[in-house]
């Protein structure tokens, strides 16, 4: 059977040829790359001479490039666009991807030579770069066990394996629930409901094939507009009940069961390779270094955001009681609540707000930002395979020439995960020529009927904007090795770019030029925008206190030090008990769908870095200020050098003084989120 992995794309850029890849291609396709690269490593392995840069570091860069672009396409439509075929292929894929890391890293050939070079560095003439990608290798191979004794690292493997299994279990087990969960509503049912959020309901309804006229699933996107103005409190409580049960409900995709193996083996796995607790093992290459930092932080704001949360649950309540309400407010009363106060206090409404914030022009805007920062266009490609009709395609140029392609995949559907995130299809490299970035980002903004616009609401422009920050650090970045590009870089390091761009979204220059009237096509007015800012601080110490209480979650879960099996709701309770999490307020993410932390380890023990990423980025953005100007040239190149194309060329801490010319200072963080004088 023709596989269009083994040839080279024809499409521009040598982009995935979307057109012509089946499910059925990937199994074989994985066969013949995983067996290349398993060639190519034995031959790094077993070279007998002496190792030096070239023969083992470049060449381990330089290796597993079908694997690569396989891995690369398949994950990303296991993501974005999946089915009951790939859904099949990567439970099976799992624990097989997982032994093949595990024989490279626990390879012990391999790593004698990774480990003599690791201690002659100073000796063999290296560029930074090249000292900065063999220190690297060096701690991943250590911190993947390649200094265990032989029964540790099969136990290690055995662990590995196991939990790469759980965690693509955990995922599937979400979006099942995702899927699978849709509430038919009636007309009454939307009662309070803006036009906008209407026909998005409608639209659910028509997607899903169902005969009442609207629809909800559990997707943020769907769920949030109903919980802010539907005037039915039962159709509020139903759906956020929900919502916030996803993957604990029992029956076959509960995921409780899961969490509780899952949190076992990482103590286990910490424990074999000399850590007190997998979050001691996360953090220690991090820059925060140990949980107890982390922790700091989160109970240094905890405290004022508590406090804040607490004066606006007593200012909803006070709101219910005027309007004769006899309830106590409850979780899925907060947000309907804060819009009827934010009104009344702001005299902002998000359906006076939302008609400006189409879709089409705050892409723009985002493109525009970039383009004032960095110097970079996008230019339209209608001739780039897509793997679904939704998703568009712009060619990213800098001083006239390509550097790489960008893929915008903005709407929900039931084939896509919750959330959003930046990926890339192909990563930036100089190893052996200019290789460009295939960037995307996706989200889940409601579709809206045909005819009509996409409008946003505020928090989801700047969700658009954090995650096109994500995907100009993979664009910008310009580095020589696969293993420093783009957003290779500390787990409380890699949301920097992305809340960083986020500031921009507010600055009155791209206000004014793209948050235009879908209708009229009039500029948002000025009196808008200064109640816009007047507001931004509004309903902080809930949005505070919802991420914080998930943070602490998630530092508690990984903390522990005895590998063994504990109740995951009970845990949560406990968690939230201890820190006194007002009722009113739920986790922003409950464990039992919490996909950062379960789904594989990316965010494990790191949620906190958020927050830390925040202290970053409300600092760096008042170099700006300081500057007199958010498009200053001076530290827009700085930004660029040290930050968004340096990808890990130097340590994090580095990048931002160099950026910066100091360290970072938390009562940034603490006035933009209006929590200075709680």
């Amino acid at each position: 059977m023709p596989n269009p992995f083994f040839e080279p794309s024809p499409a521009p850029f040598g982009a995935p040829p979307f057109d012509r890849i089946k499910p059925e291609h990937f199994r074989p396709a994985y066969e013949r790359a995983l067996a290349e690269h398993e060639a190519e490593i034995a031959a790094i392995a077993g070279n007998a001479a002496a190792p030096s840069f070239a023969n083992t570091i470049a060449a381990l860069e330089g290796s597993g490039r079908l694997l690569a672009r396989v891995g690369h396409v398949f994950h990303n439509l296991a993501s974005s666009d999946t089915s009951t075929a790939l859904m099949e292929i990567e439970r099976e894929l799992a624990p097989r991807l997982a032994q093949h890391a595990n024989a490279i890293t626990l390879n012990a050939a391999l790593f004698a030579r990774i480990e003599a070079l690791h201690a002659a560095r100073d000796t063999l003439g290296l560029n930074g770069e090249e000292m900065r990608v063999v220190e690297r290798y060096h701690l991943d191979f250590v911190r993947a066990g390649a200094k265990l004794g032989e029964e540790e690292k099969k136990r290690y493997a055995a662990l590995t394996e196991r939990l790469a299994t759980l965690g693509t279990q955990f995922a599937q087990n979400v979006l099942a629930d995702e899927q699978n969960t849709v509430l038919p509503l009636a007309e009454a049912d939307l009662d309070g409901l803006p036009q906008f959020a209407r026909a998005a309901a409608a639209e659910t309804a028509k997607e899903r094939g169902l005969a009442a006229p609207y629809a909800a699933t559990t997707s943020r996107s769907s769920v949030e507009p109903i919980l802010q103005f539907a005037n039915n409190r039962a159709v509020r409580e139903k759906l956020f009940n929900a919502w916030v049960r996803r993957g604990d409900n029992g029956g076959a995709h509960d995921n409780n069961k899961l969490i509780e193996e899952i949190v076992a083996l990482r103590v286990e796995e910490a424990q074999l390779l000399g850590y007190a607790s997998y979050a001691d093992y996360k953090l220690a290459d991090t820059m925060a270094k140990t949980p107890q930092t982390a922790r700091a932080l989160l109970e240094r704001v905890w405290a004022p955001a508590k406090k804040r949360a607490l004066e606006e649950r007593d200012a909803l309540q006070a709101l219910i009681a005027e309007e004769g309400g006899n309830f106590p407010l409850a979780a899925w009363d907060w947000r309907y609540y804060a819009e009827k106060l934010r009104k009344a206090r702001y005299d902002l409404d998000e359906n006076e707000l939302k008609p400006y914030l189409q879709l089409p022009r705050m892409i723009e805007a985002a493109f525009y930002t970039a383009q004032r920062l960095f110097g970079i266009d996008f230019v339209p490609r209608d001739d780039v395979p897509v793997y679904h009709p939704d998703v568009k395609v712009w060619e990213v140029r800098r001083g006239g020439e390509a550097i790489g392609l960008f893929y915008g995949d903005y709407y929900a559907r039931a084939s896509k995960r919750g959330g959003a995130w930046m990926s890339s299809f192909r990563d930036q490299e100089n190893l052996d020529g200019r290789v460009l970035p295939l960037i995307v980002n996706n989200c889940n903004f409601p579709r809206p009927a045909p005819g009509q616009p996409a409008l946003l609401s505020f928090d989801e422009a700047e969700t658009l904007f954090h995650e096109f920050g994500h995907a100009l650090h993979g664009l910008l970045s310009n580095v020589r090795f696969p293993r420093l590009s783009g957003t290779s870089v500390a787990q409380d390091f890699v949301e920097l770019p992305s809340q960083l761009f986020e500031h921009w979204l507010e600055e009155p220059a791209v206000l004014e030029r793209f948050a235009v009237h879908a209708q009229t096509g009039e500029p948002m007015p000025k009196a808008l925008m200064e109640k816009l800012t007047a507001a931004r601080n509004f309903n902080q110490g809930f949005a505070t206190v919802e991420f914080l209480g998930s943070a602490f979650v998630d530092l508690d879960f990984h903390a522990l030090t005895k590998a063994e099996k504990i109740d995951a709701p009970a845990f949560e309770r406990a968690t939230v008990e201890k820190i006194g999490m007002p009722a009113e307020i739920a986790m922003r993410h409950r464990p039992a769908h919490f996909l950062h932390v379960f789904a594989g380890d990316g965010y494990s023990a790191g949620y906190y870095s958020y927050l830390w990423a925040e202290v970053l980025d409300a600092d760096g953005f008042m170099a700006f200020k300081e500057a007199g100007d958010a498009f200053d040239p001076a530290t827009a190149k700085r930004l660029y050098d040290f930050i968004y194309s340096a990808g890990g060329t130097r340590d994090f801490a580095e990048s931002y003084r160099a950026f910066r010319g100091r360290d970072p200072d938390i009562e940034a963080l603490l006035e933009g989120r209006g929590l200075k004088a709680a």
